[in-house]
C-alpha cells in the first residue's frame, strides 16, 4: 500500500457515516449486506447511503457484487489489513514485545 492510497482510505472514513457503514461491514463479514440493509441499519436515506457506498467502494474498502437486482456490500479484509500493516511497519523499532498489546487487542477469537 503506498502513501496515495492510505490518503484516500483515510479520507473516505473521515466522515461519521461512512465510518460507521464500514465498520458495520466489518461486522457482517464476510457475508456483507445488501445495500439496503445497509441503508436500514444505519438510519440513512438509500440515495445518500449510495454515494457513501460509492466513496468506500473507491477507497478500496469495500467491494460490490451484483444479486440480481440488488447489489451486496463486503469490507474488504485484505485492504484493511494491507493498512494495519502499513502503519503498523515499523511501530516496534525492531523490538517485537512493544507490539504485543496491539496483536492482543487484534486477536478477537
Amino acid at each position: 500500500m503506498d502513501t496515495d492510497s492510505v490518503l484516500l482510505v483515510f479520507g473516505a472514513l473521515a466522515q461519521s457515516t461512512r465510518l460507521d457503514v464500514f465498520r458495520l461491514l466489518i461486522r457482517h463479514a464476510p457475508d456483507g449486506l445488501p445495500a439496503g440493509e445497509v441503508a436500514r441499519l444505519s438510519a440513512v436515506p438509500q440515495n445518500t447511503m449510495s454515494t457513501h457506498l460509492a466513496i468506500l467502494t473507491r477507497a478500496g474498502l469495500i467491494k460490490a457484487q451484483r444479486e440480481g437486482r440488488s447489489i451486496r456490500y463486503h469490507a474488504d479484509l485484505d485492504r484493511v489489513q494491507a493498512l494495519a500493516v502499513y502503519l503498523l511497519k515499523d511501530c516496534c523499532g525492531g523490538d517485537a514485545a512493544l507490539c504485543d498489546p496491539i496483536i492482543a487487542e487484534l486477536s478477537c477469537c
